[in-house]
This record gives structure tokens, C-alpha cells and sequence, in this order.
């Protein structure tokens, strides 16, 4: 095992929706349906990662959940919040016990998607728990590790819309191909830089 910096904190960005999904599928029904509310879909800052969701459009938690995950929605990340919680703050309570739970001691989250926040930092230790508690759930791993996927329809896309896996490592057609590489999550903002989580198999380890 190799380590370094594990224990320095660092903005996560978009890394933090594992967290999110993790307590997403732990505490509610994936076929329960979501309505985004107007925060759930105006609460993000220009030119983030979206679905182009309006407020009023409704989709299924699992749906939700694939949009987050492959193309980082969030949109998606605040409507399962509210949907699980009844608030995004309510929901960012449940992260920070979840993480708590799985023994990380030097990390902290604001929201659900990992956009800026006053107090939002992770240590690549904690993420590195998080991040096995994550894939050890049958059904977030299906999920993280799917290329792609039609969603339900919505306003914008009645006719659904396809979302593909932006994790570069899983694709067989990218250069950057990675065999061994089973799912994962990137992220990216100016203040955090690129930030990545990968799960893989190899040799039975």
C-alpha cells in the first residue's frame, strides 16, 4: 500500500458524491420518485455540472443517483439531499455522522456535491474509507461502474436523456483505459484542482 499526504486536507469537489450516494441508498427506496424543487436546481454555481433538470421535474432515486454519479449532476446531488432529508442541511448532517460512523477524523462536508464550501475538506485517509464502505455496497458499485444509461424523461428531455461515465479510466475506447479499474468518481474546481477516487480489482486484491 502506498501513501502520501493521507493526512492533509484538501477541498474535495466532486469526489464528495460518494458519500452522498452512499447515504442516499442507505436510507430510502430506489423507486422512490424525486421532484426537484427550485433550490435543488438553482443552488449551484454557473456553469457546474448538471443534467438540465427544472424545478418540477421528477425522476426515480436510482435515476437521480446515475446522473450524479456518471455525469456529476448536481442538480441531482441536491434533490436526493432534500428527498432523504427534507433539506440539504438535514442531509449534510447524515454525511458528516456517516463519516464519522466509518471512522474518519479529519474531514468535513458542507453539501452533498462537493461544490466550494466555507468547511468543506477531506483527507485522502478518510476518502479512502468512505470510499470502501461505498463499493462494498452491491448497488452503489453497479452504479459508479456503468458506462452508460438512459434516465427517465423530464421537461427539458422528454424523451429521456443518455448519461455516460465521465471516469475516463473505465472506458475500453479511452486512451487512458485502465482494465483493472471497476468504478470511481472524479472532480474537479479551481480552488480543489482534479481530484479522483478509483476501486479496483487485480490478482484477487
Amino acid at each position: 500500500l502506498y501513501e502520501k499526504n493521507a493526512d492533509q486536507a484538501y477541498y474535495p469537489a466532486s469526489i464528495t458524491k460518494i458519500l452522498t450516494a452512499l447515504v442516499v441508498i442507505e436510507n430510502c427506496d430506489l423507486d422512490d420518485m424525486v421532484t426537484f424543487s427550485y433550490n435543488a436546481v438553482y443552488n449551484v454555481e454557473a456553469g457546474s455540472s448538471n443534467m438540465g433538470a427544472l424545478d418540477g421535474d421528477q425522476l426515480s432515486v436510482r435515476d437521480c443517483l446515475y446522473g450524479m454519479m456518471l455525469v456529476s449532476s448536481n442538480q441531482a446531488a441536491n434533490a436526493l439531499a432534500e428527498h432523504v432529508a427534507g433539506s440539504i442541511s438535514g442531509f449534510v448532517d447524515l454525511m458528516n455522522e456517516k463519516a464519522a460512523e466509518l471512522g474518519c477524523e479529519e474531514s468535513h462536508f458542507d453539501n452533498p456535491s462537493g461544490l466550494n464550501g466555507d468547511t468543506q475538506y477531506v483527507t485522502a485517509y478518510d476518502m479512502a474509507l468512505i470510499s470502501r464502505a461505498a463499493y462494498s455496497n452491491e448497488t452503489l458499485l453497479e452504479i459508479s461502474s456503468t458506462l452508460s444509461r438512459k434516465l427517465g424523461p423530464t421537461a427539458n428531455y422528454p424523451g429521456g436523456i443518455t448519461v455516460e461515465n465521465e471516469h475516463r479510466l473505465l472506458n475500453p475506447n479511452d486512451e487512458f483505459y485502465y482494465s483493472a479499474a471497476k468504478a470511481g468518481k472524479t472532480g474537479y474546481l479551481q480552488a480543489a484542482g482534479n481530484t479522483l477516487v478509483t476501486y479496483a480489482e487485480q490478482d484477487g486484491r
